[in-house]
C-alpha cells in the first residue's frame, strides 16, 4: 500500500467516525413534539346473562337474581344493556319486567342482533352488557432520569398526568372515540341559554356607588 493510499484510508476512517453520531441521531426516537406518546386507549368488554323465561312474566326470584348480577358487575352510566333478539319470541310483559329491573340502575334496555352476543339456551333470554373503559398504558413512565436530557426532547412521562386524569374522569369512554351526536337542537339551545344569561346580566359595578357616612353606616 502506497503512502497516498494510506492517507486516503485514514481520511475515510475519520469521516466514518464523525458520521457515527449523526447515524445515531437519525434513528433516535425522542419525542420532540408537543403531543404525548401516552394517549388514552378505550377497551371494550361484554358480559352475558341468561334470564329464565318460563312464563309470560318475570318471576320475582329471577328478577332478584338479575338485579344482584347488575349490582355485582356495578352496572352504571356508559354501559349498554340489550336483549339478544335472536332468542326467539318472548312476551312484551316479560320484556317490560326486564326493563324495569334495568331501570332501577338508571339504564335503558335496548336490543342486540349481533352474532357476537351468541345464542341463549332454550327457555331463556340472553342479556348482554357492553362496557367501555379508558386507560393510559405505560403510565407512569420513569424510564428517563429526572435530569434534563441532552436530546432536547420531552420526558418519558410527558402527558401521563393529563391523559390519565382525562381517562379516569370521562363519564362515557366512548366519547373519546367518536364524541356525542344529536339529532335535535337541544344542545344548541342549552349552550345558547348560558351565553344569553352571561350577556344579559347587568354588571355588578353598573349601579351607583354606595354612600357611606362618617359612622361607617
Amino acid at each position: 500500500m502506497t503512502s497516498t493510499s494510506r492517507k486516503t484510508f485514514v481520511r475515510l476512517g475519520a469521516i466514518a467516525l464523525l458520521a457515527l453520531p449523526l447515524a445515531a441521531c437519525s434513528t433516535d426516537s425522542v419525542n420532540r413534539g408537543v403531543d404525548s406518546v401516552h394517549q388514552p386507549v378505550v377497551s371494550y368488554a361484554s358480559y352475558t346473562f341468561d334470564v329464565q323465561a318460563g312464563g309470560a312474566r318475570l318471576a320475582p326470584a329471577e328478577a332478584a337474581r338479575l338485579d344482584d348480577w347488575f349490582a355485582t358487575i356495578k352496572l352504571g352510566y356508559g354501559d349498554q344493556v340489550a336483549i339478544v333478539t335472536d332468542a326467539g319470541y318472548y312476551s312484551p310483559d316479560l320484556g317490560e319486567d326486564i326493563a324495569n329491573v334495568v331501570a332501577r340502575h338508571g339504564m335503558l334496555l335496548g336490543q342486540d342482533s349481533s352474532a357476537a352476543a351468541g345464542s341463549a339456551p332454550e327457555g331463556t333470554i340472553r342479556l348482554v352488557v357492553r362496557r367501555t373503559t379508558a386507560s393510559v398504558p405505560g403510565c407512569p413512565d420513569w424510564s428517563n432520569k429526572a435530569e434534563t436530557p441532552m436530546s432536547l426532547g420531552a420526558s418519558s412521562k410527558f402527558g401521563c398526568g393529563v391523559n390519565s386524569n382525562l381517562a379516569a374522569m370521562v363519564a362515557d369512554p366512548e366519547d373519546l372515540v367518536r364524541g356525542q351526536s344529536t339529532d335535535s337542537e337541544l344542545r344548541t339551545a342549552t349552550s345558547n341559554r348560558a351565553i344569553s344569561t352571561y350577556r344579559d346580566k347587568a354588571p355588578t359595578g353598573s349601579g351607583d356607588l354606595k354612600q357611606l357616612s362618617n359612622g361607617g353606616q
